[in-house]
């Protein structure tokens, strides 16, 4: 019998001590000029499982007689289109991808991995599956710019922002239709998270969507002096 999450419990502190000391060896891993083999089947295996974690977590429930309910079915839950954009992003480093992958993946990932909606500890494999998928995420998105020499390019967090709200009508009107809560736009997780503070339903939609362009802007910030520059040199004489 698997015993219950607890938010910042022992179990909790240790997976994200675990992703953060993941993301710092990969990042000093990466940031050697030398090709390696040992960095290429690093990004490779990362790139793997950003693809691979929805296949296990439905083998998984299958395996186990799970509910099987729309909303664990259907990967449309933005973490689930920010793991495949980030294996795409490690491939191609198509600006784009690489965009989504960084602004979407830490502005919205980091929330689930700080107030996981989650049910059993670990070694409960639902447990390892639910921050093996949120991890790549983020370590993917921190890897980009601080290992591979990523840059966004100049407005990407505002275009970036503008695919999310899009993400979002479309997830809504998908909810109305299934009866779903993708990106928990019909009411809260159950289990708490930081949507708690915002507010009732519908407003804390909004709140969030608010917070969320602050995210994106300070996350374009680090960049600016080097779009600027660009900016500079792409100026006619």
């Amino acid at each position: 019998m698997f015993a219950s999450f607890h938010h910042f419990g022992t179990s909790h502190i240790t997976a994200m001590v675990t992703i953060i000391t993941i993301t710092i060896l990969l990042i000093q891993l990466c940031r050697r000029n030398a090709p390696s083999k040992a960095k290429y089947i690093a990004l490779t295996t990362l790139a793997f499982l950003c693809f691979a974690i929805y296949p296990i977590h439905q083998t998984f429930h299958l395996l186990t007689g799970g509910a099987g309910k729309l909303d664990e079915v259907i990967p449309f839950h933005l973490c689930d289109i920010i793991a495949i954009i980030c294996g795409f992003a490690l491939i191609t480093r198509k600006p784009i991808l690489c965009e989504l992958a960084y602004f979407w993946g830490l502005a919205g990932t980091l929330q689930g991995i700080l107030t996981p909606d989650i049910n059993h500890d670990f070694p409960n494999p639902l447990f390892i599956i639910f921050f093996l998928h949120h991890g790549v995420i983020v370590i993917t998105a921190l890897l980009l710019p601080l290992g591979l020499g990523w840059k966004p390019r100049p407005k990407a967090a505002k275009h970036t922002f503008c695919w999310i709200l899009t993400y979002a009508i479309g997830a809504f009107i998908l909810n109305l239709i299934l009866k779903t809560n993708f990106g928990f736009l019909m009411h809260k997780p159950e289990r708490g998270s930081l949507l708690d503070i915002m507010g009732p339903w519908p407003w804390y939609i909004i709140v969030l969507a608010i917070i969320a362009s602050a995210i994106f802007y300070l996350l374009a910030l680090p960049f600016s002096k080097f779009q600027n520059e660009r900016s500079e040199q792409v100026k006619p004489n």
